[in-house]
């Protein structure tokens, strides 16, 4: 196939990663090279991909969220202008197929008439995009697809979008095995270092709990870093900077125990399967995706729910989680890798791939021209679809191996 790949373009491509997305986009484009497709990547300069590049911001832009509104409403205006010159380009060029990686509305009204994957790596928390498909009198184009990155993002977009499925993210699992000693009463953090990644709940929650502590991530938000987390490192807790993944394998896997913090609605979490693959099982506060990535079918114990991943803290409070960090911390580095093995990036692709070439079909079959018979959700989230638009659940099974399951009609 032909592939387009839209993203977003705050930041580049490029290791060190600046967060979940862009790592995703990056391993998404080089395997579907690897397989044997023909890829272009419309990102920001200094990307680094084996897709040919199409760059479409400078590389020596920066988004700056601390300037004034009227500043913000600039720099939003260039960036949605360079959107629309890839979305023209792909327009008028011979692209079989686009995933939308972007977190932008403009693909949703400008490629209606090209079939079109798009990932939802938020919640729906994108002001343009909601208002673009909360609007009276809106329908999504029948070539368009959306697929959530967990179960949990698919029920939430599900009364905004119709037949959302569910592809959980997938990393080379093989990539995390690495053999480091493991440091006894250490607890590790990494993620974008912003307030709702929750540092400032993990770190009190690892000293009540008697661990050290090493923080690794880039710092999104400098105010929130000087401020509230500056002051809370110390001899025990150790902020190593912004590694790249050259580093966070002997990073994940040096810890007993890797604290997850979100305190919104967390989509997925990649650093939460990276450290699972690594063999350090998980502790996580329990909001978002993160409690089905380690607590499928889980019981409770002492109040806890205690998965044979980690353990989930039954509230915010930091000794809550200081309870699930000592409970994790026991659980056999074995079945932490053993439940990583359902989020392989070969088991995802496969399930891409089978999406993709289900929206050719129906380009194919003319389903452009029933268009109008596909409308959004109401309020209750009831939905009319075409006839091929049928339901289904992706999801990665044991061994990595991607499966799809139809759910109800």
């Amino acid at each position: 196939m032909r592939i387009a790949i839209l993203c977003h373009l705050h930041h580049p491509i490029a290791e060190p990663f600046q967060g979940g997305t862009e790592a995703h986009t990056a391993m998404l484009a080089d395997e579907l090279v690897r397989r044997g497709h023909d890829v272009t990547l419309f990102a920001k300069e200094g990307s680094r991909t084996s897709a040919a590049l199409h760059p479409l911001v400078p590389g020596d832009f920066e988004f700056v969220f601390a300037a004034t509104p009227l500043v913000r409403r600039q720099q939003a205006g260039f960036l949605a202008e360079a959107s629309q010159h890839s979305l023209d380009l792909i327009a008028a060029g011979d692209w079989d197929v686009v995933i939308n990686n972007s977190l932008s509305s403009l693909p949703y009204r400008g490629l209606r008439d090209l079939p079109m994957m798009t990932v939802l790596h938020t919640p729906p928390t994108l002001d343009d995009v909601n208002a673009l498909v909360d609007a009276p009198g809106w329908s999504p184009s029948p070539l368009h697809s959306y697929v959530a990155v967990s179960p949990r993002n698919a029920r939430a977009w599900a009364p905004r979008l119709p037949g959302v499925l569910s592809i959980p993210n997938g990393i080379p699992l093989e990539r995390w095995r690495v053999d480091v000693p493991r440091e006894q009463r250490l607890a590790v953090w990494a993620a974008r270092i912003t307030p709702e990644k929750g540092l400032h709940i993990a770190i009190p929650a690892a000293r009540e709990a008697g661990f050290r502590m090493r923080v690794a991530g880039p710092i999104a938000d400098p105010r929130y870093f000087a401020e509230e987390i500056e002051p809370l490192l110390g001899d025990d807790v150790e902020y190593v900077g912004h590694l790249g993944h050259d580093a966070l394998p002997a990073f994940y896997a040096a810890g007993s125990v890797f604290v997850a913090s979100p305190v919104w609605e967390e989509p997925f979490g990649l650093s939460v399967v990276e450290a699972l693959a690594s063999g350090t099982p998980v502790a996580t506060l329990p909001h978002g995706a993160v409690p089905e990535l380690v607590a499928p079918g889980a019981g409770t114990v002492l109040g806890l729910v205690r998965p044979a991943a980690g353990a989930v803290a039954v509230d915010d409070a930091p000794v809550s989680l200081a309870a699930a960090i000592r409970a994790a911390a026991a659980v056999d580095p074995a079945v932490a890798r053993a439940q990583a093995a359902r989020f392989s990036l070969s088991g995802m692709i496969d399930a891409y791939e089978t999406e993709l070439e289900r929206l050719l079909e129906r380009r194919r079959d003319g389903v452009a021209s029933v268009q109008g018979r596909v409308r959004r959700a109401d309020a209750r989230g009831d939905r009319t679809r075409h006839a091929a638009d049928a339901p289904v659940l992706v999801d990665s099974v044991g061994g990595g191996e991607g499966r799809l399951v139809a759910v109800g009609g």
